[in-house]
């Protein structure tokens, strides 16, 4: 079976021996994992967003 990379979208072969897989290498990998660190990613909730009044005190 192939998926498409995350990233880039080439064509990647679904299987173990595939060691970057859903990615098609290294680099999209830690370009995907970046994205996530800097929350351009985000897993939608059905949590409103926090508000001042939500948050806790500094």
């Amino acid at each position: 079976m192939e998926v498409a990379c995350p990233h880039c979208g080439k064509k990647v072969e679904w299987n173990e021996h595939q060691r970057w897989r859903p990615f098609c290498s290294e680099r999209c990998r830690l370009i995907d994992l970046g994205q996530w660190a800097n929350e351009e990613h985000r897993i939608a909730s059905d949590d409103a967003e926090p508000t001042d009044d939500t948050l806790p005190a500094s």
